[in-house]
């Protein structure tokens, strides 16, 4: 690599999902050159695994402002504003063709498993201002590659790795197995093969946010038809607020699904068990499984487990950088206190960007989901302003960098995210914590990324 110049080298992104590809139109309409690796073998491949959810958010929060720029310029046509498209329609519609618009640039089939400054390892100094970092890929046919990157934007995301069934943020005793009972996402019932596997049966669904009531609201129609029992299982020591804001949400898709949930909890079709937090898993003599909590609660043996506790990032292969995270979410510390679910996930997140998202690493960020660490509360929004900052930074314009100017919708929810056992206090009316309802600027959950 000798005779090229960093100017020269690429800003090598990692994965093809919506922040990714929206990063990567971001740097080419900067006139940089982005490149784009994702070990799956199509763009958003994490969303097609949820293709069956609709999304709380409208067309018009979905498309990245840089990427609808580059789509319109091969003629794509731009969905209707207020629609709410699934997953599948998502990656259809927006992702697959972004994906396409941007050639070359993108690499499936590419697993990125190290990122490195070139010929240093963390503990050297000399050279981390000047030399490029080494992306080290493993290629689906089992070629490694080593690219030698400007920067580095990691959209990876945190569907791959799911939070556990286990109390204590480790995998429960005989949780693993146990694992041809227990699936972690939300069941699509209209397969058939899938909802042979749940009609009729007891069904435990773990996890208090969007896509515990997602999954509720799905089985639901099988406890009317097919006489499915459901058990839901809170961490938390009521239900509280976990319906969400309803009327109030001004995310409305999102507000219907908790009011449908409580509706069911509120017609007998869910048992909720609150409190529990599951410390073991044990199998009957039928082979069915029993979850048995640390003072020695337990619940009916159950036929399946849905375990929608939330997800965490993967952050074994940026071992070798420097990284800056808080040390309980796991999230860059200049973000951490903006989003921290046991503080609040109703109130005002600041306008965040590259300043927030830097790490004493040079040029490499953290973006989308995964600069969330642990914290349950996202919008592909969210993701879409990061990126656009973290460009206009490694272009060189750092007053664009730092005019981050993000407006979410109103929640409807106070009190964290449900990851503290005390019941929550009543929420006011009005909007979230007594506010007016009308848009904040507060960070909100997508169906599938919450806890």
């Amino acid at each position: 690599m000798k005779g090229v110049g960093m100017s020269e080298l690429p800003v090598v992104v990692v994965g093809a999902g919506p922040i990714g590809l929206a990063a990567a139109a971001e740097v080419l309409e900067r006139g940089l050159e982005p490149l784009v690796l994702e070990r799956g073998s199509q763009a958003g491949a994490s969303v097609a695994q949820w293709n069956h959810v609709r999304l709380f958010s409208q067309w018009s929060e979905l498309v990245a402002p840089a990427a609808g720029r580059l789509l319109e310029a091969t003629g794509w046509e731009r969905p209707a504003a207020g629609g709410y498209p699934t997953g599948q329609e998502w990656v259809a519609r927006y992702l697959a063709p972004l994906a396409a618009a941007l050639g070359e640039r993108v690499r499936f089939g590419a697993e990125v498993v190290g990122v490195a400054r070139r010929g240093r390892d963390r503990m050297v100094d000399h050279g981390r201002d000047t030399e490029p970092l080494t992306v080290h890929v493993r290629h689906r046919d089992g070629r490694e590659e080593l690219i030698t990157a400007r920067a580095v934007v990691d959209a990876s995301g945190t569907w791959t790795n799911p939070n556990p069934l286990g109390g204590d943020g480790l995998p429960a005793l005989g949780e693993r197995a146990a694992a041809d009972r227990i699936t972690y996402q939300v069941p699509n019932l209209h397969d058939p093969v899938l909802r042979e596997r749940f009609a009729g049966k007891h069904v435990a669904v773990a996890g208090s946010g969007h896509s515990a009531l997602t999954a509720l609201v799905a089985l639901t129609d099988l406890a009317r038809d097919e006489g499915t029992r459901i058990s839901w299982i809170l961490r938390r020591g009521s239900v509280g607020n976990t319906f969400g804001g309803g009327e109030a949400d001004q995310l409305p898709a999102r507000g219907a699904l908790g009011l449908r949930a409580k509706e069911a909890v509120d017609a007998g079709l869910v048992q909720v068990v609150a409190g529990f937090r599951t410390e073991a898993v044990e199998r009957d003599e039928q082979g069915l499984l029993v979850l048995r909590a640390p003072d020695g609660r337990t619940i009916d043996p159950v036929d399946e487990v849905v375990v929608v506790t939330g997800f965490r990032p993967d952050l074994s292969w940026l071992s070798e950088l420097r990284l800056e995270l808080d040390t309980t979410l796991q999230a860059p510390v200049a973000l951490a206190p903006l989003i921290d679910p046991n503080v609040h996930s109703c109130g005002t997140v600041y306008p965040h960007g590259a300043k927030e998202l830097a790490h004493p690493e040079p040029n490499v960020y953290l973006a989308g989901m995964k600069s969330y660490g642990r914290a349950p509360t996202f919008l592909a929004m969210t993701g879409y302003e990061q990126v656009r900052s973290i460009a206009a930074a490694l272009a060189g314009d750092h007053e664009a960098a730092g005019r981050v100017e993000l407006v979410l919708a109103e929640t409807g929810v106070c009190g964290g995210a449900g990851l503290f056992d005390e019941p929550a206090a009543d929420t006011p009316a009005g909007g979230c914590c007594g506010a007016p309802a009308e848009p904040e600027l507060i960070s909100l959950s997508a169906p599938s990324t919450d806890r």
